[in-house]
């Protein structure tokens, strides 16, 4: 007998995604606080501390998985969305900027998956929301954004968010696949993720893109993002900044000795 509240959903919208979500009398779906759009009468709300899972019992294991989520970065509550009332009720969840709202069914992909730590909007009630450390040396000495990631487990309906357009590819054993690190949203635990060094001074230095990537070596299935939430805001950043008088390359090397020449020397 699955363990997971069986939720029935509907994704609306382009761009800007939400997700409404149908729920029989007693049914929940927990989701991240702060990520609700709207909620029909009858539907309760409640903060518990920690993963959101029922697999953990009592103050002990509660800790646990609030411990878990302040190791991610997030808030060490979740909000709990339980329909009390009498038939059936909706609630929905909106994306957090433009992209796309992935629903993805854990027991089709053997109860587990891999995410970025800001990728997660949603998920039927009783799926745990922890933590996946990534042991590569890479990764824990440059990982960055891929270091601590989070890892969703159970059988039912998790939804996440892709910044963006979204591409799906399948990896076949020993296929690699090198990609920004932001534009990775997750990927099936069988698959090997990395981070390396992208080597050579003038390609860390001048290439504009990173000094590491994410190496993703099948087989396994891999979630990936055009626009990730840190290239959106450090866009944004630097157009505030050409705004300001701060000068088109600010962000670069070269804006730097632009700078320098045009005597700015804030």
């Amino acid at each position: 007998m699955a363990s997971m509240h069986e939720i029935d959903f509907k994704i609306y919208g382009d761009d800007m995604q939400f997700v409404e979500i149908e729920l029989d009398p007693m049914e929940a779906v927990v989701a991240e606080a702060g990520g609700m759009m709207y909620m029909e009468d009858g539907i309760q709300m409640e903060t518990i501390f920690g993963d959101g899972s029922q697999q953990n019992s009592g103050f002990l294991g509660a800790l646990l998985g609030a411990g878990k989520r302040l190791l991610t970065g997030e808030s060490l509550f979740m909000t709990v969305f339980l329909n009390r009332g009498m038939g059936k009720k909706k609630t929905a969840f909106g994306a957090p900027y433009p992209g796309k709202i992935i629903p993805v069914n854990l027991a089709e992909l053997g109860g587990e998956l891999i995410t970025q730590k800001d990728s997660f909007l949603c998920a039927a009630k009783g799926v745990s929301v922890g933590i996946a450390f990534n042991r590569k040396i890479g990764a824990g000495l440059f990982g960055g954004e891929g270091f601590i990631m989070q890892r969703l487990t159970g059988d039912g309906w998790a939804f996440v968010h892709a910044g963006g357009t979204m591409v799906i590819r399948d990896l076949q054993p020993g296929e690699t696949l090198r990609v920004d690190t932001g534009c990775v949203v997750g990927f099936t635990p069988t698959v090997d993720f990395d981070i390396q060094f992208v080597g050579g001074v003038k390609s860390a230095l001048f290439g504009g893109e990173g000094l590491f990537f994410a190496t993703l070596r099948g087989p396994g299935r891999v979630w990936l993002q055009s626009l990730p939430l840190s290239r959106m805001a450090d866009r944004i950043v630097m157009a505030s900044r050409v705004a300001g008088g701060g000068g088109r390359e600010e962000g670069s090397l070269l804006g730097g000795l632009g700078s320098l020449l045009d005597g700015d020397n804030r």
